[in-house]
């Protein structure tokens, strides 16, 4: 059976290629580089070859299309645990590390006395990575060792 070639608009195809050319998302960028070659008639075997993909994949992203459109394009958000931190206790955050240098210890106590919020200090360390801070290393001693002293 003969695939039947996607119709696109030309407005359509104009998104596309500025999604292909300009989008921030990689996995956005090759969904709609995929879409545009199934419009122009490439086979889903062509395409799959293409991408390293199998072809069952390609026309999944197909009747995705079909249905959802440009919808269809973002990742679609995952299942999993809720956020155990709201964007209260984010702000609240940010404000304490701004304040003052607090250890990771010192922020969970905080937590845990203003919240009553108990989090991993793992959890932490990635909700303050996601807000743009980083982790360094305690250095506890200046002194030299070994050889290297002179």
């Amino acid at each position: 059976m003969r695939e039947k070639p996607i119709d696109l608009t030309e407005d359509e195809k104009a998104q596309l290629k500025e999604i292909v050319h300009k989008g921030s998302n990689w996995h956005e960028r090759d969904r709609a580089k995929m879409i545009l070659m199934l419009s122009e008639g490439h086979p889903a075997k062509a395409v799959a070859a293409e991408f390293g993909m199998i072809p069952e994949w390609i026309r999944h992203r197909r009747r995705q299309w079909r249905k959802y459109g440009f919808a269809s394009l973002p990742d679609q958000p995952r299942c999993g645990a809720p956020s155990k931190l709201t964007d209260d206790h984010r702000k609240c955050l940010k404000d304490w590390v701004n304040s003052e240098p607090l250890t990771c210890r010192e922020l969970l106590s905080r937590l845990k006395t203003e919240f009553k919020l108990i989090v991993s200090a793992g959890t932490l360390r990635s909700e303050l990575k996601h807000l743009g801070y980083v982790w360094k290393r305690t250095r506890y001693s200046l002194k030299k060792t070994g050889s290297e002293t002179v």
